[in-house]
């Protein structure tokens, strides 16, 4: 990766505190915060479903579903079954949709670093080709980690001296 403009001298910057990177790792770094956005993407949407599918106590379940709500990752809504209460269930937002390539590439590195003994593949439903997570540029060229520039946003707010959105 090549460091472009103010962000070559990487003694003169420092992204603590600042990196996009940092930032969804504070929403989405622990296991089960990853492991609850798989189950929403298998399709879970009940509480109980998420505790006994990730292996949480009801307390650690209400916390993670909590966090990831106040994220904007998943949004609750009301359902009932006939003759019960009111209940919640969770469901995928545009946010936490945006979230697919991320966690699709994990699934990805671990399938080919970490295999399982039941090894799983993500297909494409309409063809049977498999499916594989890869950078490109917005003009739809393939990038690798030497092909990437990191450099100061071109957008209307500036980043504040003596930090980066890295």
């Amino acid at each position: 990766m090549i460091l472009k403009g103010v962000l070559s001298d990487r003694d003169a910057w420092s992204a603590v505190g600042r990196c996009s990177i940092e930032k969804a790792v504070e929403i989405v770094g622990t296991r089960t915060a990853l492991l609850v956005m798989r189950e929403a993407y298998y399709g879970t949407t009940r509480f109980d479903d998420f505790a006994e599918r990730v292996g949480m106590t009801r307390a650690a379940t209400a916390s993670r579903l909590a966090a990831l709500v106040d994220a904007g990752l998943l949004e609750q809504r009301d359902y009932q079954e006939p003759g019960q209460r009111t209940r919640k269930e969770y469901v995928i937002t545009e946010s936490g949709r945006d979230l697919v390539p991320v966690v699709w590439a994990l699934f990805q590195w671990g399938g080919k670093h970490s295999p399982s003994p039941t090894p799983l593949e993500l297909t494409h439903h309409d063809c049977g080709a498999t499916v594989d997570v890869e950078v490109r540029c917005a003009e739809g060229h393939l990038v690798g980690l030497d092909d990437v520039e990191l450099r100061i946003a071109r957008r209307e707010r500036p980043v504040p001296s003596g930090g980066s959105d890295a």
